[in-house]
């Protein structure tokens, strides 16, 4: 009498384990967006602005640096379509990655101080709309960062996977210098 052997469990195929990869590396960025956004409604917020010199108020030192960092988002959107071939340029210029990583940096860096602002000033705030969506881009915008830094790290992930959320990253700050930067310069006017 022959016994049946147990069924053998089929290795992971390679296209879930990137899934799940992926997921988790999302789980993560969604887990910073939620911890951001209780903090900030939760805490009470001290209305204290944050403010740097050169600036006439905190208000115009987050537009501002919002506005810068929203132009190097339009430079990362540009050489990210260059080095991925969707904009054709003959004889891609060697520092064109360079300027894409360095572009990068300096626009997260510029959303820093506003980020703390918003977080211990103000708050998530949800009594107007146009407040609503910025706070919850703010989270989004974060979150979907840290998921972009962790998907650069990884080897392996789906192709689509590294543009998709760069593309929440961008839309993310362009949602937050709509609803802020520029909300800003066209209700109390265009000034340092």
């Amino acid at each position: 009498m022959t016994t049946a052997e147990p069924p053998t469990q089929a290795a992971p195929s390679r296209p879930s384990t990137q899934m799940g990869a992926l997921l988790a590396l999302i789980a993560v960025g969604v887990g910073v967006a939620v911890i951001l956004g209780l903090y900030g409604a939760l805490h009470d917020p001290t209305g204290q602005a944050v403010n740097i010199g050169g600036f006439s108020s905190g208000l115009y030192a987050k537009a501002w640096l919002t506005t810068g960092a929203f132009v190097l988002a339009l430079v990362q959107i540009t050489t990210a379509l260059i080095m991925f071939g969707k904009i054709k340029v003959a004889n891609q210029p060697p520092w064109i990655g360079t300027l894409h990583r360095w572009s990068g940096r300096i626009a997260v860096l510029l959303t820093v101080p506003v980020a703390v602002h918003c977080l211990y000033a103000l708050g998530f705030q949800t009594a107007q709309p146009r407040v609503l969506f910025h706070s919850l881009f703010g989270c989004i915008f974060y979150g979907a960062f840290v998921t972009k830094m962790l998907v650069l790290s990884r080897k392996g992930l789906p192709g689509w996977a590294l543009p998709v959320i760069g593309g929440v990253v961008f839309t993310a700050l362009v949602g937050l210098w709509f609803s802020a930067g520029l909300w800003v310069f066209t209700t109390q006017g265009f000034k340092i």
